[in-house]
């Protein structure tokens, strides 16, 4: 992967990362927060995507229609899951598994599916990712997964670390070979998805607005930092990196997320996390090799 690439999916990582740590506040807003955020999002990008289709236009094709439908339909089954499965599972739990897979299988997508040759540092540095997501979510403490009701979370985290997967993978089929502007893609799916959710929404346009009292603030952050951590990791995409290598990287937001929360909020990290961090660092080095 190339410096440049590596660069975008870097800032991709701290902005995955600072929107993370603010949605987390909102935690308990559930599907109305979805909708606020992604509400926002739709007009904080507007100008841009005006700016794009004034300058460089988009070609409308079956194929290019097709993706965008696909990656709506992928991402809200992944927003209503991981809310379902925070409801019903323990985060401990879900999180993990579904930070874990996610990555995991885009790369096997796309090394089956996009043909990507495969390197023993790439898969080596997939791998050390994987396991300090693992070790940074569950603070070290993986014998919680003997726990009979943990295996609700790792079901729930595997249906979520797949939809994670198949967006990824069509995302990526969407900018490297339907060759559309990231940003477009990534306003058009979010539009769609949040159309989706209007007629619920305002079905509960009374309970949705108590709901959010005091939450538009984080909506319009979240809204903006979102997908602008995406859309970076698309332009990484679309400029030639590896779907195989890109997927895992990004999940150095955990290792990102970690670090701010031991010197900005002063939280105990233990050695588990630690060893988390580091093992993610490792696997982004072996990933920038690959």
């Amino acid at each position: 992967m190339s410096y440049s690439s590596l660069i975008l999916v870097v800032l991709a990582a701290m902005a995955h990362a600072t929107w993370n740590l603010l949605a987390k506040r909102a935690a308990m807003v559930g599907a109305p927060f979805v909708f606020a955020y992604g509400f926002c999002a739709s007009l904080l990008y507007a100008p841009w995507v005006i700016w794009v289709l004034l300058h460089d236009g988009m070609n409308w094709t079956w194929p290019v229609a097709g993706a965008i439908l696909a990656s709506s339909l992928l991402h809200l089954g992944y927003s209503l899951c991981l809310q379902k499965g925070y409801q019903v599972a323990d985060l401990s739990v879900v999180y993990p598994i579904a930070r874990g897979t996610g990555p995991l299988l885009s790369s096997m997508g796309a090394y089956l599916l996009l043909r990507e040759p495969a390197s023993t540092s790439g898969i080596l540095g997939m791998l050390c990712v994987v396991g300090g997501v693992l070790l940074i979510a569950t603070q070290g403490r993986l014998a919680i997964f003997r726990n009979a009701h943990a295996w609700v979370g790792v079901r729930w985290g595997l249906v979520i670390g797949l939809f994670i997967a198949a967006y990824t993978v069509v995302d990526a089929y969407g900018v490297k070979v339907l060759l559309i502007s990231p940003v477009l893609f990534d306003w058009f799916t979010c539009v769609t998805r949040t159309t989706m959710m209007a007629p619920h929404m305002l079905r509960r346009r009374a309970q949705s607005w108590e709901a959010m009292r005091g939450y538009w603030g984080l909506a319009a952050a979240v809204g903006f930092l979102s997908p602008l951590g995406y859309i970076l990791v698309l332009y990484a995409l679309q400029h030639g990196a590896p779907l195989s290598l890109v997927a895992p990287a990004r999940e150095m937001s955990m290792m990102l997320g970690t670090l701010a929360g031991m010197f900005l909020l002063r939280e105990k990290v233990g050695a588990g996390r630690l060893a988390g961090c580091f093992s993610i660092l490792l696997g982004v080095v072996l990933l920038g090799s690959a």
